[in-house]
């Protein structure tokens, strides 16, 4: 069956203390599943669209619970590998009295060997968008070289093409990571970055400035916390729509900037106004800013 959503990129094992405290004392933690583009991919599964997410994990414990709790919820994960020479993911969140600091331990993992082999296989055919995020590139030169070879593929097919600037420190430098998240950015359709993240890789200061640097995709729209989100919007000028953030108790923010995006690229699908769609990214975030955990945990939550 054709997939209205591909998405493609690293999901790992989530280690997170069962309370708000420091990994220096905590005693008791989950298992969870966490990765920028399978949470999209389970949001927008939530939303009725039909959504598969491409990856690789290795052949162990941990990357077959991964691959079932994902297939469990909707997700179809067809084109998912197994690898047995490398390990899954893993990365631990560290709750702290101000923010929530992430150590990563995915260097060798089995997503960072994905390259260029798999775009051939990729179902895009009947897709309407394809997701990518600006962590892929960061994780291996053949994860950079096949974000590069998805966006050749997709170009000029009419599907649309989104992608997530995800910018993340503790995968690349900032000064090797600009350039190329600027080259990708401006081939996509559509494109979301947090301002902050766009300050710390192109010295940026507002909206604006962000919309002058990316001025090919079709839409662009910059995040600014609890200030709101500005959306550029390519129609007979480039339309400007600002929406400020709704107040929300926070107790954790890592998961907010995927939701958001899931819910604007929901209502990118359904055609909705610049307004609703920011809404829906507003609304979404919410949701994940009131919670622990990225998607799943969220939805245990909810239930």
């Amino acid at each position: 069956m054709p997939f209205e959503v591909v998405t493609l990129g690293e999901t790992m094992v989530m280690v997170t203390p069962t309370t708000p405290e420091s990994l220096e004392t905590a005693t008791a933690f989950s298992l969870d599943v966490g990765g920028a583009e399978s949470n999209l991919a389970l949001y927008l599964q939530e939303f009725g669209h039909a959504t598969t997410w491409v990856s690789r994990l290795g052949d162990d414990p941990l990357g077959r619970r991964i691959l079932g709790t994902i297939a469990r919820h909707g997700v179809d994960t067809s084109f998912v590998e197994l690898d047995p020479d490398a390990p899954t993911g893993l990365y631990v969140k560290d709750p702290g009295t101000h923010s929530t600091r992430v150590y990563y331990y995915r260097r060798g993992s089995a997503a960072s060997r994905m390259g260029i082999d798999i775009v051939p296989t990729l179902p895009l055919a009947g897709a309407r968008l394809v997701h990518l995020t600006g962590i892929t590139p960061g994780l291996s030169d053949s994860c950079a070289r096949l974000t590069e070879a998805v966006v050749d593929a997709v170009a000029g097919t009419g599907v649309a093409l989104s992608f997530d600037v995800n910018f993340r420190p503790g995968v690349w430098p900032a000064s090797v990571a600009a350039p190329v998240l600027e080259r990708i950015a401006n081939r996509c359709d559509l494109v979301l970055v947090g301002l902050d993240e766009a300050a710390t890789l192109w010295g940026v200061e507002t909206p604006e400035d962000v919309r002058k640097l990316l001025p090919h995709p079709g839409r662009v729209v910059v995040k600014d916390g609890a200030v709101g989100a500005t959306e550029f919007r390519r129609t007979s000028d480039d339309h400007r729509t600002f929406l400020a953030t709704p107040p929300v108790e926070v107790l954790e923010v890592v998961g907010a900037g995927d939701a958001f995006a899931a819910g604007y690229l929901h209502a990118f699908l359904c055609d909705l106004a610049p307004e609703e769609s920011l809404a829906e990214g507003h609304r979404l975030a919410a949701r994940a800013l009131t919670t622990m955990g990225d998607y799943l945990r969220e939805a245990l939550t909810d239930d």
